[in-house]
Formats: structure tokens, sequence, C-alpha cells
């Protein structure tokens, strides 16, 4: 297991970065390598994000040094969500098995976790957050059929979308994470357009279902001093609360997005007027 640290970035500071500098301080480029668990210990809410792919067997979820405590969800809560082929999930002892697109949330407290693959050909990509837990939860499975939909959008806004609230209030019980799944349709590129805040919160995105030679504009940075970042299939964004979060792909894309901070409300978001867009 590899994890990454990445420290927290003073907008102030963001305003003067190039862009090489935006990608080494927001963009994670590789979450996925064989037979390994890549993570990235973010210091914005303490977010963990990474990659588990087992090809040849079974891998393990292991504590490091940053994590502070024996094993790695000892004062911690994770999501996973399979973006790759059918996977299974081992925890304490219990066993889930993920189809594609399939989520699962496991509690503050398990010990010991490993990730395998059902098909060394067609591996499982594990997506993993992970944040900061106070008490201990149940562990679920959560597809798509359990997930709460919203679907939003319109064609002439080319943003068509289906939201699916997985680990959130109404489905699944957590101590602050939050996460789900956006689906654009064919024709639809845009997302979180108008843009807004989450002065309470923080984000993180995994951009999926793109194609080589597709790519995503994500936006980024204060309202009156944006940036933006060209991302590719399965790269992820961290987006602290002083910054906006929109996107447009060259083509439609799907993505997951997951919060962690000071509550779970999914509508508190500050709104962003299209004329302070700068």
């Amino acid at each position: 297991m590899t994890i990454e640290i990445r420290q927290v970035c003073h907008p102030e500071a963001v305003r003067h970065f190039s862009s090489a500098e935006l990608r080494r301080h927001f963009l994670i480029e590789t979450l996925f390598v064989p037979d390994e668990v890549k993570l990235t210990y973010s210091h914005i809410d303490r977010l963990i994000v990474g990659g588990a792919t087992p090809t040849s067997g079974a891998i393990k979820l292991e504590s490091h040094k940053q994590i502070g405590s024996p094993n790695f969800l000892d004062r911690r809560e994770l999501g996973v969500v399979n973006l790759g082929g059918a996977g299974r999930v081992h925890t304490d002892g219990d066993v889930h098995d993920l189809s594609p697109r399939d989520a699962l949330y496991i509690a503050m407290g398990t010990k010991d976790v490993r990730f395998e693959s059902l098909d060394a050909a067609s591996p499982a990509k594990f997506y993993l957050v992970s944040t900061p837990a106070h008490a201990r939860f149940e562990t679920v499975k959560i597809g798509l059929d359990r997930a709460r939909r919203v679907d939003l959008g319109d064609a002439a806004n080319g943003n068509v979308r289906t939201i699916f609230q997985m680990i959130h209030p109404e489905v699944c019980r957590s101590a602050q994470l939050v996460l789900g799944m956006t689906q654009l349709k064919p024709g639809s590129m845009w997302n979180t357009m108008p843009a807004h805040l989450h002065d309470r919160r923080s984000e993180v995105y995994v951009y999926f279902d793109m194609q080589p030679d597709t790519r995503v504009f994500h936006f980024m940075g204060e309202p009156d001093e944006t940036k933006h970042l060209v991302v590719s299939n399965e790269q992820a964004i961290l987006s602290p609360g002083w910054s906006i979060h929109s996107g447009v792909g060259t083509s439609n894309y799907t993505f997951v997005w997951a919060m962690g901070g000071d509550n779970q409300d999914f509508t508190d978001m500050d709104m962003v007027p299209m004329d302070t867009l700068r």
C-alpha cells in the first residue's frame, strides 16, 4: 500500500498557481494500480482518497503512520464504489459482492478489510473515500436500485443527469461521509452550473466512463478567480470548501462525489450568481 500526503493550500496562494501547480495539489492522476492499494491523504478535512485494484489475489487495506491507529478504520469510516469488473470485499469475515457501480459503506472499527476481483481478466476497481468518524454504524451495501434517485436538468442546457445518493442520511447512516454518483445522459456535458460553494464541507470527485480521447474541464477556485483542470478518465479532484466545483466534458461522463465536514445536509450550499464569476 502506498499513501501520498497533500497539504492544505490557502486560496490567496492558489490565485498564483500555474497549471502544473494546480495539478500537483488538487488532481489525483493515478488511482488504480494493479495489485495495489494506492491512497492520497489530504489535509482538507483529512479526506483519504484512492483505489484498490486486485488482480492476482486479494489485497488488504493496511494502516499507516499518517492514520495514527493500529487499524485503518479504528477512527475512520470508508466508502467503496466499484468502477471496474465484478469484485468482492471482505470485512471482518463478512463477504460483500459488488457489481459495477455498487457501493459499500464500511463502518468505523472494522479491523480486516480485503479486496478481490472475481475475474482477473476484468478486475474490479474499488474507488475508496474515507473520513474521520466519531461513531460506529452498520456496514451496508448500496446498489443503484437502493440509492435515492434525483433526475435533474434539461437538454437545452446540456445537463440532463441522474444523481444517485448512496451514502446519504435517507439511505445509509454514517458519521460524516456522504457519497453518490452522477450520470450525464448522452448529449449532456455540463454539471453543477450555476456553481456553488460548500463552505462547511469539502468534496472530492472522480470522473469516469470516459473514452481515451475525451476530457472533462473541471472549474475550481474562488468565484472571482476561477481556474480549471483538464481531467482524464478515472482521475480525481480534491475540492476545498472555498472553491467552486463545476465541469464540462467533450462528451458525457459519470462521476462519484463524496463529502466530509460539518454536516450531512446535501442542500447546504452557497449559490454563486453567474455575473460574479470571473
